[in-house]
């Protein structure tokens, strides 16, 4: 029994065509989760067959010209570009005598290291504890029994016993305060909810630009790379728009390909943020070829968590990138936006992003004069308040005119409560 090697820098990327399924991982979106995950890749190996072999995966052929390969390289970890069983990998891991890991596994390692938040290292730590507790017999076999013989019998526990109880026990305690930080965050969301601030939540596939373009909208410093999951923690900013008010803007998790379901359940908390949204910017990559399939699997992933009915527009980023697309807007037949194209790296096109968010967020607002007596201190103060006060103006006898806008709903709250308060489409009487 070989002992299992603790690095992993130089890899051997592997990739098998299955024909007997339509739908196939990219190898080049793997090579670059691998380069992400910072894996030096020295070597590509593919193959095609009808159907996984229940032993290797690949065959016995492959793995041979794989084995030979690792011992000439000098190779420290195989990457598959599939989802292996624990079996799987335990026989994979004997024959070429060096790491063998999964895209769920690599996946979940590339997690293990963005992750900042506290709750994003709950998360995280949850999934590759569930994807661990299948492969612990992988690095315990010579533990995986009792020995018999004379002096050897007795109650107790194996290694392997003793590691899946400390792990049900670990994945029992990560619930618990995951419990505690769900109920935090769902008392924040109800906090904006009674502020009566709509929420806008980016989404989308990994390496669009969603940081990008949340730090440009608010000036916030959320990392931004040209990586794979350069981000993982949601960052939610509040966000004043120019003319109606202000909006709660959420950056959330990228998502990809064959998206281990365990990180989707163990992300679900964090997603719970489109799910209440009132809009989803669904920002796509513009440049990416690939972008229309890119949507649909973003959509699988957001039906999954229940957000599939929330309001979407279309955000076309790194137009930059495409010489002859300009920034622009596109609307659907009912005269709702639809699509934006713009860069959020060059800037062209935010203007067009912020004006669309005031209409899909602000759609019912009452644009009015309102008279305050002059006595009324506290309704002008309340005014500013829950409202935006475009102009002011003065009467002779110190009333006080204010043009506003604010939402129905607290207008007619104002009104029912001040059943006093003047209104008109602009101001009457003399003014000074």
């Amino acid at each position: 029994m070989f002992e299992r090697h603790q690095g992993g820098e130089r890899a051997l990327l592997v990739h098998v065509t299955l024909t007997q399924f339509s739908e196939q991982a990219s190898l080049t979106e793997f090579a670059e989760l691998v380069r992400s995950a910072g894996a030096t890749i020295i070597g590509q190996i593919t193959g095609t067959r009808r159907l996984p072999d229940p032993k290797s995966f690949i065959g016995s052929g492959k793995v041979e010209e794989i084995a030979r390969f690792v011992a000439d390289e000098a190779i420290d970890l195989v990457l598959f570009n599939h989802t292996l069983s624990p079996a799987q990998e335990r026989n994979l891991e004997r024959e070429f005598k060096c790491r063998v890991l999964d895209r769920t596994g690599l996946i979940l390692d590339i997690f293990a290291q963005r992750a900042r938040s506290f709750e994003g290292k709950l998360q995280v730590e949850l999934a590759q504890l569930k994807h661990l507790s299948t492969r612990l017999v992988r690095g315990w076999t010579h533990l995986e029994r009792q020995k018999g013989g004379i002096g050897l019998r007795g109650p107790g526990e194996t290694q392997l016993e003793t590691d899946r109880r400390l792990l049900a026990e670990r994945i029992k305690h990560i619930h618990r305060r995951l419990e505690k930080v769900t109920q935090q965050r769902s008392l924040s969301r109800q906090a904006r909810q009674r502020a009566e601030l709509p929420v806008v939540s980016l989404v989308g596939y990994t390496n669009a630009g969603k940081s990008t373009l949340f730090n440009r909208l608010t000036d916030a410093a959320v990392y931004a790379a040209d990586q794979l999951f350069a981000t993982l923690d949601t960052t939610v900013r509040r966000l004043e728009l120019s003319n109606r008010g202000a909006v709660i803007l959420a950056d959330t998790v990228g998502f990809i390909q064959h998206l281990p379901h365990d990180l989707i359940a163990a992300f679900r908390a964090t997603l719970d943020e489109t799910r209440s949204a009132t809009v989803l910017l669904h920002v796509v990559d513009a440049s990416d070829p690939e972008r229309q399939m890119r949507i649909e699997q973003v959509n699988q992933v957001l039906a999954e968590v229940g957000a599939a009915e929330v309001r979407q527009i279309l955000v076309y980023n790194k137009i930059d990138q495409l010489p002859d697309e300009p920034a622009r807007v596109e609307y659907d037949s009912e005269g709702q936006v639809q699509r934006i194209w713009l860069s959020a790296m060059a800037g062209n096109g935010l203007e067009l992003l912020l004006n669309a968010l005031e209409g899909v967020a602000h759609p019912d607002v009452v644009h009015q004069w309102v008279c305050v007596p002059a006595h009324n201190g506290q309704l002008r103060a309340r005014l500013f308040q829950i409202g935006r006060v475009l102009q002011e103006q003065h009467a002779e006898n110190g009333d006080c005119w204010l043009e506003v806008e604010m939402q129905t709903r607290q207008f007619n709250q104002l009104t029912h409560a001040e059943p006093n308060l003047h209104t008109a489409n602009r101001p009457t009487g003399g003014l000074i």
